[in-house]
């Protein structure tokens, strides 16, 4: 499926008078100008899974926030824009061949991070009060307890439950705990996971962070999938190699000037693990 058909970024020449415009005044930077222009990136034509592969500092995600920006796109995580990224925008411009549905969103490394911070402390919480549910369990199983009257019927059939219960089975009554343990990568993936629905438009930012090798395989099925089966495009901003393959993706080299479009197997950076690995070959 195919949403956003195309995006134009600022020419040299929009830049340039824009600068003569600024002339008189006294900034440290004008980001996002100057960034994209240098790498010789004028329109970018996407397909259902493109991909944006360099090193830092290549301008990738500064793409990526460009056009999530352009297009409204809804974002978790918040990020520090200058005082010149709405004159940037305004120069920008894009195609859709399909109107963008509400689900359509930017996913950040920042956003799977604090998901995670918040998984974590939830199953803290969740931790300290399995912790007083023991405890609880424990008076209640061994209380020397005699019954006065109705006011002590709640104490009584707590003793009861805990004498009828195992501490597991009675520690799982008493805490709602829908929280499952899980690693910080099946966090992160499942946070993809929730989020990517049917038809819409997933611009994601190095989404390998966290993740393991095999996650990260499972993560390429399923952006695979979504594409292939459920309506969704997707940019993705990757140093992965495991991402870089996903089948019939459109890959920009970053780290080419100007930016040009590549197989996989022809980046540097895949190249360094195959001959890394190729080197250790008999290691295996």
């Amino acid at each position: 499926m195919l949403y956003l058909e195309n995006f134009t970024f600022p020419t040299e020449d929009q830049e340039w008078r824009f600068f003569i415009n600024q002339e008189l005044k006294v900034y440290n930077s004008y980001y996002p100008f100057q960034t994209i222009v240098s790498k010789g990136v004028q329109t970018i034509n996407f397909e259902p899974i493109t991909i944006l592969s360099g090193s830092n500092g290549s301008g990738k995600t500064t793409i990526l926030n460009v056009i999530s920006e352009k297009l409204k796109l809804s974002r978790e995580t918040p990020y520090n824009r200058t005082n010149f990224y709405e004159e940037y925008l305004d120069m920008s411009d894009f195609n859709l061949s399909h109107e963008l549905t509400p689900s359509s969103c930017i996913i950040t490394s920042d956003d799977v991070f604090d998901y995670m911070l918040n998984i974590r402390e939830v199953n803290e919480g969740i931790d300290k009060r399995k912790s007083e549910v023991y405890e609880e369990y424990l008076d209640a199983k061994h209380a020397n307890f005699h019954y006065h009257g109705p006011e002590d019927y709640n104490k009584l059939k707590e003793i009861t439950t805990a004498r009828r219960q195992t501490q597991s089975k009675f520690t799982r009554e008493h805490v709602m705990d829908n929280i499952r343990e899980q690693s910080n990568g099946e966090s992160a993936f499942n946070y993809f996971t929730k989020l990517v629905k049917d038809d819409g438009l997933y611009i994601l930012d190095e989404p390998e962070n966290s993740l393991s090798p095999k996650l990260q395989i499972e993560l390429v099925r399923f952006i695979e999938d979504s594409a292939r089966f459920y309506n969704c495009q997707f940019i993705i901003a990757t140093h992965s190699p495991f991402l870089l393959s996903i089948k019939y993706a459109k890959i920009f080299d970053m780290d080419s000037n100007p930016v040009t479009t590549k197989k996989w197997t022809e980046l540097d950076n895949v190249k360094i693990y195959h001959d890394f690995f190729d080197k250790h070959n008999k290691e295996f």
